[in-house]
């Protein structure tokens, strides 16, 4: 009877119990896994460095620019400065941040993001290799708020620098315009190329550690199409065109320096060693530049500038970002001891020799300045940084410098163009620079009704 009850109920009962385990097991296997907690730390440096991005913006940048103006356009460059910021903070909720940071396709990014939809209090970004280069380590760990926002920054920071290149001569809604279409057409589009995994210079390995190619090279050749487009402002090369006020300048180079850190220590996503090397290549590199440029203006005019230095330190932040999260800091001091000489004669031999009027120095100091640290961070990428996936000309792969080179011509070529048409149809539109008596006048008073005392 005991074998007759254990054949009949218990075995079938194990049986049936067992199964069903199995089934569970498996559809706990099949079932997604669950984002990783959200970790308090790395959400608070992210938090900080954003607000230290958008500070580089307003009022780093517009102080930066717009000390460098005479009198009669200072209100004018920061009034462009600030509408940048603003309007490309919302062409990146609209459409931006879609564009550039879900999967789409190897060019382009889909909607998934439009107007935000699906953004929450538990989203996490779609993925933070867009950062790191090959090594997803911290991937979910801060809200996509955070990252959406750290990211906004960004694209808002790198039309307003294009401003520098044609103050004092274009009109005000072309350039909102511009500044508009441009995010979507141009900056979207590349930084997905670089930023997002499924983007083809980021499948070729292109190494892009905080926007060397993204912002710097993509705002400097932009500003020269500008320039190029616009023609010279009246009385260049006869009048003097001298910075009204240097000390807002300084003050502004100043708030760029700090900021900065923002920029390529908050690269990292998280708050980590990486981040730490990254803070301390940058500061290492805008101090040599710095440096470099007062010298070697020192030695062709005989005087070194308060110009000069605080252009020189900004330089070597531009040309440190895309390397920042690969180097170490005896390659963070070749880089900027070379920015600061060649951005020097970037913003003066170059620019002569040439004759276009790139107002503040946007090609000399960004452009320049970016093609030259994108190159070097082929040099000077270290594993022992990057992950073992990085290595550059030092670590024995002469290849990742050729891998640079193509990253730069996709980002000169895209840009050049498409900064072109965009240009070249608004000026057809609604005419792009300001009439003669206007620009004799000064923009301030001509297009915003306002002077400074």
């Amino acid at each position: 009877m005991t074998r007759t009850f254990h054949q009949a109920f218990v075995l079938p009962s194990l049986l049936l119990l067992s199964t069903a385990g199995a089934a569970l097991a498996q559809q706990a296997a099949d079932a997604p896994a669950a984002p990783p907690a959200i970790d308090p730390g790395h959400t608070a440096w992210m938090i900080t460095a954003t607000a230290l991005v958008l500070m580089m913006s307003i009022p780093g940048l517009a102080l930066f620019y717009g000390g460098m103006v005479r009198k009669k356009n200072v209100l004018s460059v920061l009034m462009q400065v600030f509408a940048t910021t603003a309007v490309v903070s919302l062409v990146w909720v609209v459409a931006g941040y879609s564009l550039a940071f879900t999967d789409g396709s190897p060019w382009i990014g889909d909607l998934g993001r439009l107007l935000l939809r699906g953004l929450s209090l538990d989203s996490r970004p779609v993925s933070l290799q867009t950062v790191t280069a090959g090594t997803p380590v911290f991937s979910g760990v801060i809200p996509e708020s955070v990252f959406m926002m750290f990211q906004m920054t960004f694209a808002a920071i790198t039309p307003a620098l294009i401003v520098g290149a044609f103050v004092d001569r274009m009109k005000f809604g072309p350039m909102v315009l511009f500044m508009t279409l441009w995010s979507v057409v141009v900056y979207a589009p590349i930084a997905h190329w670089v930023w997002s995994p499924n983007g083809f210079l980021f499948g070729e390995g292109v190494l892009d550690y905080a926007g060397g190619t993204v912002v710097h090279i993509n705002a400097g050749i932009a500003g020269l199409v500008a320039c190029l487009i616009l023609g010279k402002r009246i009385g260049f090369g006869s009048e003097p065109m001298a910075p009204h006020n240097l000390t807002l300048t300084v003050m502004g180079a100043s708030l760029l320096w700090v900021g900065w850190f923002g920029f390529n220590a908050g690269s990292a996503v998280a708050s980590d060693g990486r981040a730490g090397m990254a803070m301390a290549v940058t500061h290492i590199a805008a101090a040599a530049a710095a440096v470099s440029w007062m010298l070697a203006e020192w030695v062709m005019k005989g005087k070194p500038s308060v110009l000069g230095i605080a252009s020189g330190a900004v330089a070597g932040l531009v040309a440190i970002t895309p390397a920042s999260g690969f180097v170490l800091p005896n390659g963070a001091l070749v880089i900027g001891l070379l920015a600061g000489i060649v951005c020097y004669w970037g913003a003066t031999g170059l620019k002569h020799m040439m004759g276009y009027d790139d107002s503040l120095d946007v090609f000399g100091v960004h452009g320049v300045g970016g093609i030259l640290g994108a190159l070097l961070t082929g040099v000077f990428a270290t594993s022992e940084v990057g992950g073992s996936a990085v290595k550059g000309l030092i670590d024995g792969n002469p290849l990742q410098v050729w891998i640079q080179l193509k990253g730069i011509a996709w980002t000169i070529g895209w840009c050049a163009v498409a900064s072109f048409v965009l240009l070249k149809a608004l000026d057809l539109l609604m005419g792009l620079r300001v009439d003669k008596d206007s620009e004799r006048e000064g923009l301030d008073l001509a297009l915003h009704g306002e002077t400074v005392a």
